[in-house]
């Protein structure tokens, strides 16, 4: 304990050093929207990150996705035992010219801007972290692996093979999803799912009435049937978010769409509740009705038995700096889930401590972020032992 409490203290103090710098570059990525279908704001965001990686000695890979930016990929290799990955995210929830209606500002010992929980801010954070560490003289793992995906927040589902395959390969998962308003990291989430229902029925005039079928009346009926599957005591819920269709006021709807979002605890409860949601999908109505369902499970359940060695040792280190470091289960996915559903060691929320995140109020605690680069880099340089080697294998896509 007394070891840790050296080194938590002496990467408190490193990063603190650092401060006009970090918050610079924070600045700077916060000042270029980067929302998940703005591919070339997602890939300035990646090339300011890879300059500061490549500046710490990291290499760099740059892997094109269609219709995204590009996932990246900064590997070290050092003297030690252990493969270390840790998992962030380029893209936001925020359209472009937010930056610009909402600019990076501080005031009153809070940051404010978009993305900058979710999570800019961490990544800013671990970059800070590993320079600590490196300044001290690290050597203590066999490679740090950064991946940074640019479709989080669309559910990473066409990067999900690439992160389950760099997860296989880790002995530790290291997820810059921010903390919690109470400081709280995450230990497991609930699985998370989503449905998308397409109609199609006759479109007629409305004094036509019973000539049409409507789409838009076949996918309301259903809303209530669906959102009565909830049960928020056992953590199943569903939402419908979306309900739109029709062109006009006076014509029976010949096309709508319906958007469910699902959420449970375990792999099983999903299952069953999206087994529940495609029965009143299907159940029969109208025959004029045509019926397009899509989607599924998007993201495993993170069991908690996956975080406990990681708490025990980042629990040690922010008792050693005096930072109160509580826990939460989380309904929300997170590409933490990937790896920890594989049965890979992984700790969630490890970014800076962030307030209404996704939202015009997002804003994170500016000592938060170098409270947290030290307890990461006091992580890192405590980890568990490891076991066994794992194999690293090539990448089909590399």
């Amino acid at each position: 304990m007394q070891k840790t409490a050296l080194q938590v203290r002496e990467f408190r103090r490193a990063v603190a050093t650092r401060r006009p710098e970090i918050l610079a570059t924070l600045a700077g990525l916060v000042a270029i929207d980067s929302g998940s279908y703005d591919s070339a704001g997602v890939d300035r965001v990646g090339d300011a990150l890879e300059r500061e990686w490549q500046a710490l000695g990291f290499s760099a890979e740059r892997h094109p996705l269609p219709g995204f930016g590009a996932r990246r990929l900064f590997r070290r290799r050092f003297g030690g035992c252990g493969r270390v990955l840790i998992l962030g995210h380029l893209d936001t929830v925020w359209p472009s010219g937010a930056c610009v209606d909402w600019p990076y500002s501080e005031a009153e010992g809070l940051a404010h801007g978009p993305g900058i929980g979710d999570m800019k801010g961490g990544l800013v954070m671990a970059c800070g972290a590993v320079r600590a560490l490196l300044d001290a003289g690290f050597d203590g793992v066999a490679e740090i692996r950064h991946i940074l995906v640019p479709d989080e927040e669309l559910g990473s589902a066409a990067s999900r093979a690439w992160i389950e395959w760099e997860a296989r390969s880790a002995d530790f998962v290291l997820v810059l999803e921010p903390a919690r308003p109470n400081g709280a990291v995450v230990v497991a989430r609930g699985a998370v799912g989503a449905v998308v229902a397409r109609a199609r029925g006759v479109s007629a005039h409305a004094v036509n009435l019973g000539d049409g079928a409507s789409a838009l009346r076949a996918l309301a009926d259903k809303v209530a049937p669906l959102e009565n599957l909830s049960d928020v005591d056992c953590g199943n819920i569903i939402n419908v978010g979306v309900l739109k269709g029709g062109d006009a006021r006076q014509v029976v709807p010949a096309t709508a769409e319906m958007h469910i979002d699902l959420r449970a605890r375990t792999d099983g409860a999903a299952q069953s509740l999206l087994s529940r949601v495609l029965e009143i999908l299907r159940a029969p109505g109208d025959p004029r009705i045509a019926l397009e369902i899509s989607g599924g499970i998007t993201r495993p359940a993170f069991p908690r038995s996956a975080s406990a060695a990681l708490l025990a040792t980042a629990a040690r280190a922010a008792a050693a700096l005096g930072v109160d470091y509580p826990v939460v289960e989380s309904g929300g996915g997170s590409d933490g889930s990937f790896a920890a559903a594989l049965g890979r060691p992984t700790l969630d929320g490890l970014g800076p401590i962030c307030f209404d995140a996704c939202s015009r109020r997002e804003r994170i605690v500016v000592d938060s972020l170098f409270d947290r680069a030290a307890i990461l880099a006091a992580l890192i340089a405590d980890l568990p032992d490891p076991g066994p080697a794992i194999p690293y294998g090539d990448r089909p896509w590399a």
